[in-house]
């Protein structure tokens, strides 16, 4: 704790020194350093949430409706702690909350192989629960790519972190069959606990790379830390939200998106195993994976370029067509590829639009706070919607579960078209360089 404390003295007295080419080497430094988090959480996350269903149903049987519980148990542990991690960072800097995020984790996953091996449903969501910390990490750290970067470069900033998960979270659902094997092999574990065990790793690697590198922390060398701790309150954060149009629309972006995304994602791989397609899984997942971070540099450019009203309005367009492609998909696999990918492009799109439109909203004092209060409902709405496809799906079927995720969508386009006030884009100045 006293060594915390020194360092963190000895980033505000940096803070204040800092010039405006140091400010852009510390930044380069800060964003390698989270790039490699990034990969690496991605990696873990990627390779267990995709099999978290077929767990659940080799616990409560395949036609179980609670199939979606799994993604469901995370997501809720990642808006819970997405403001536990926001609290600890506006006192401390960025690098206690991400380690913090991720080596809880990686104790997650480890209580999730136990529940694995004992066919315990109690002690496998007491595991996801606190592994949704890897997730709740991974979304502060794109805000960590923010703290020193130029206001007009914020967007592109934050692509560079998204993007690098591209590379974890690809080929970590890839890595599944390895992970198995290597479990039962080695270990004498069950099927499905190699790929939480080797989750677990991953994490610790995450934890321990920010713990060494991220330093000086760019929130405290920003002036992030330097104001009296805020005592914002969740119901105080959420007014500041809502006391502009941009912030109305970038919370709303924020959270359709991901509710959209992760209703339609949880039921795939279900869907995909109902219908005798299991092995077609991970690939589906992989793509769609693909199009959630590969083209985050790209979506980053254009959110800079065009504005961030304006990647709002393509995240809604793209899931869109993402969740009709679903709908009509049929017992097939061949429709569920494109559909996956441009759910993840869209959602992509709704994140890095909405969150640096939040950056842009809210008086830079209370950001964190605020920042941590946007991943919650993000997460906790996210959460809703991956619990209540699976109930949705056996009741009525995946195809009418995407026509709602379709609903959703519009809703966000005809929003942000009609309803979003000041914050509004013209039609001419959708694809006209601010």
């Amino acid at each position: 704790m006293v060594r915390s404390e020194r360092q963190h003295d000895r980033d505000e007295r940096a803070a204040r020194e800092l010039s405006p080419v140091d400010r852009a080497q510390v930044q380069h430094r800060v964003l390698r350093v989270l790039i490699v988090g990034q990969i690496v959480g991605a990696a873990a996350l990627g390779s267990s949430v995709t099999i978290g269903a077929f767990v659940v149903q080799d616990i409560l049987g395949s036609d179980t409706p609670f199939g979606g519980i799994a993604t469901a148990t995370v997501t809720m542990g990642t808006a819970f702690m997405s403001q536990v991690l926001a609290r600890m960072m506006i006192c401390r800097g960025r690098r206690g909350g991400l380690r913090t995020g991720y080596l809880l984790a990686a104790l997650g996953g480890v209580i999730a192989v136990v529940g694995v091996e004992a066919s315990s449903l109690q002690w496998f969501l007491v595991g996801l629960f606190l592994f949704g910390n890897g997730q709740a990490a991974n979304l502060l750290a794109r805000y960590a790519a923010t703290d020193l970067a130029e206001p007009a470069e914020r967007s592109t900033a934050m692509s560079q972190v998204v993007f690098a998960s591209t590379f974890g979270a690809v080929f970590g659902p890839l890595l599944i069959r390895p992970f198995q094997w290597a479990g039962e092999s080695w270990f004498d574990l069950s099927t499905y606990s190699g790929p939480w065990l080797a989750s677990s790793v991953f994490l610790s690697l995450a934890a321990l790379n920010t713990s060494i590198r991220l330093r000086p922390d760019p929130l405290v060398l920003s002036g992030g830390t330097l104001a009296p701790p805020s005592r914002l309150g969740l119901r105080a954060a959420f007014h500041h939200i809502a006391a502009t149009g941009e912030g109305r629309l970038a919370l709303s972006a924020m959270v359709i998106s991901q509710a959209t995304m992760v209703a339609v994602m949880t039921m795939t791989p279900v869907h995909l195993r109902l219908h005798g397609h299991e092995n077609v899984s991970p690939y589906v997942v992989s793509l769609h994976i693909a199009g959630m971070f590969a083209f985050s540099p790209l979506v980053g450019r254009y959110s800079d370029r065009f504005g961030r009203v304006s990647a709002i309005v393509v995240a809604a367009v793209l899931l869109v067509v993402a969740s009709v492609l679903s709908s009509v998909s049929g017992e097939g696999q061949v429709m569920l590829f494109p559909s996956l990918w441009l759910l993840g492009v869209g959602w992509n799109f709704g994140l890095i639009g909405g969150s640096s439109l939040l950056v842009e909203s809210v008086h830079e004092s209370v950001r964190v706070r605020v920042q941590g209060t946007a991943d919650l409902l993000m997460s906790f709405c996210g959460g809703l919607a991956g619990f209540a496809s699976g109930f949705v799906r056996r009741a009525i079927g995946f195809h009418l579960l995407a026509a709602g995720s379709l609903v959703l969508a519009s809703v966000l386009l005809v929003y942000v078209l009609v309803g979003s006030g000041h914050a509004r884009p013209t039609v001419t100045g959708l694809l006209r360089p601010r």
